[in-house]
């Protein structure tokens, strides 16, 4: 535990990625590979089950610091981060111990405290305070609860762990993928296994988006193009006839689309697919929050594979014949796939067409019809590229389509987090509905920190109610909303759910009566939400 402590104190200390890595890096060669396991995990979404929830350590906070409520709620819209809240509230020790549990130790306390009853609960976190100082306290409060919001990316890990071990970046992403358990290995098994996880899938292959036109600086010969679809980005594995699915977040997914399962039957053995989950009726895509629906169900029934059809779009062929094609050429790797999935003849798997192109103004206009085909837009893949892992740029690209967007006043406020904790950076945005003004979407994303300070200043000048941490202010400043999709929704006001809402500008220049109406919304609805 102490060396977690020290080692997060190093990576809070520096913005610079080269330091971060060397922290890591230095600490995955010093540390217990027991307990560097569980940094592995830790820091790549890999998290135990949450023993005690954030009521419970609010509520045991307070009672044992005798605060009242309304104080701690104070405090905690200050700080605006629960675990360096309770951290900051409990005083520090006279003398720290130097007899803290390694960290494997403390992760497999925290695995059998969930079953635990509230008091044995209560005790062990009550015990455990009085042992740390805010940064171990706060440390703490983060194994239980959250993430850590640190800069450190899971690419970040995989390179750390390659210097780290004299292992090449690719091995390294593909032997922390899959399904491991960090209580049961530690990291030089992991690394360093000699038997292959059939169900384990490849390091996903992620393009940047373009931010200009490819006429700039593409040469439209060299380029495939394809669609982008809106689903669950996947990996269908088939290996000695088992067959597994997994998520871009590797969250495996088998049980939740057992029809994908049931049709790789028909699927030559030991192969790699990636590809898009997409919800699929009358050959045509539906919108992604009917996906959502369908991830929420603890059971999929039949009557929820009747009403949310699914299929497989496959992008890329990563294995076949039980022989890794990533360092092949996309051009081979695509005709092989193509051949693969004649053969099946399966409706449930679906090969994402290649769009015919001669330039890329006659791309461009394809693009435009983006909407209508139930896409987010274009990728763009060189014909030579290999599967990368992660992003490589230069080699796949999205050119997304513009995003809808309407003009949109601020009715509601909040306090951010961690840094922004003091300033009010989570907004509400509303459309008019004759004399009134309805709620349509939440943004916090899209303001220079100059614009976030200037809001602020408004927001705590014009503000009119409060409610818990939310301020109702006077409905004076427009922005300009953008956001990706929309869809019918019975938990809105609006009636309308918006998909990543974000603010586009600042529209200084248009006053509250030029705002965009509540009548634009459902019109959009109506025009591009058909298939919902």
């Amino acid at each position: 535990m102490h060396e977690l402590i020290a080692l997060i104190q190093r990576l809070n200390s520096t913005q610079k990625t080269i330091d971060k890595l060397t922290a890591l890096r230095d600490y995955f060669i010093s540390a217990d590979p027991r307990d560097a396991i569980w940094v592995v995990a830790l820091f790549t979404g890999r998290r135990p089950k949450r023993p005690i929830t954030s009521t419970q350590l609010k509520t045991w906070c307070k009672e044992w610091l005798q605060m009242p409520d309304w104080l701690f709620e104070e405090c905690y819209q200050v700080v605006g981060d629960l675990a360096e809240t309770l951290a900051l509230l409990i005083p520090n020790p006279a003398l720290l111990t130097d007899t803290l549990p390694p960290l494997h130790q403390l992760m497999q306390e925290l695995t059998t405290l969930s079953r635990a009853t509230d008091d044995a609960k209560r005790r062990f976190i009550t015990s455990w305070w009085p042992k740390l100082d805010a940064d171990g306290r706060w440390i703490l409060h983060k194994l239980l609860m959250g993430n850590f919001r640190i800069g450190v990316s899971e690419q970040l890990i995989i390179q750390a762990l390659a210097a780290a071990f004299g292992l090449d970046k690719y091995t390294v992403a593909s032997r922390i993928s899959g399904n491991w358990n960090p209580a049961t290995t530690n990291l030089n098994q992991l690394l360093h296994a000699s038997h292959h996880d059939l169900s384990r899938p490849y390091p996903f292959c992620l393009a940047y988006p373009l931010e200009d036109s490819p006429e700039n600086h593409l040469d439209p010969q060299a380029w495939a193009a394809e669609w982008k679809w809106d689903g669950i980005r996947g990996q269908l594995i088939k290996r000695q006839n088992k067959i597994y699915l997994w998520s871009r977040g590797e969250e495996l997914l088998t049980p939740i689309f057992p029809e994908i399962v049931d049709a790789a039957q028909v699927l030559p053995d030991n192969l790699v697919l990636d590809g898009e989950i997409l919800p699929f009726h009358h050959d045509c895509p539906l919108p992604y929050q009917r996906l959502q629906t369908r991830m929420g169900r603890k059971k999929i029934t039949p009557q929820i594979l009747q009403q949310i059809p699914v299929v497989f779009m496959a992008y890329d062929l990563l294995e076949y014949e039980g022989i890794d094609w990533r360092s092949f050429p996309f051009i081979r790797r695509h005709q092989q796939l193509e051949a693969c999935l004649q053969q099946a003849a399966h409706p449930q798997f679906k090969l994402s067409p290649l769009i015919n192109f001669e330039n890329w103004q006659t791309l461009s206009a394809e693009r435009a019809k983006a909407r209508e085909k139930g896409s987010e837009g274009i990728m763009l893949k060189k014909w030579n590229s290999p599967y990368h892992v992660g992003r490589h740029k230069g080699d796949w690209w999205k050119w997304k389509i513009d995003p809808f967007s309407l003009d949109a006043v601020m009715l509601y406020a909040q306090r951010g987090h961690g840094r922004r904790a003091n300033l009010y950076t989570d907004y509400t945005f509303a459309l008019r509905d004759g004399d009134q003004l309805i709620p349509f979407a939440r943004a916090y994303s899209g303001l220079t920190d100059e614009e976030i300070r200037e809001v602020d200043r408004f927001v705590k000048t014009h503000s009119r109610e409060q409610f818990g941490p939310v301020r109702t202010v006077e409905p004076l400043l427009v922005f300009e909303i953008a956001f990706e999709g929309l869809a019918p929704s019975k938990r809105h006001r609006s009636g309308v759910a918006v998909r990543f809402p974000r603010i586009l500008r600042w529209r200084k220049d248009k006053t509250p009566d030029q705002i965009n109406t509540l009548q634009d919304l459902q019109q959009l609805l109506l025009q591009y939400g058909h298939r919902a």
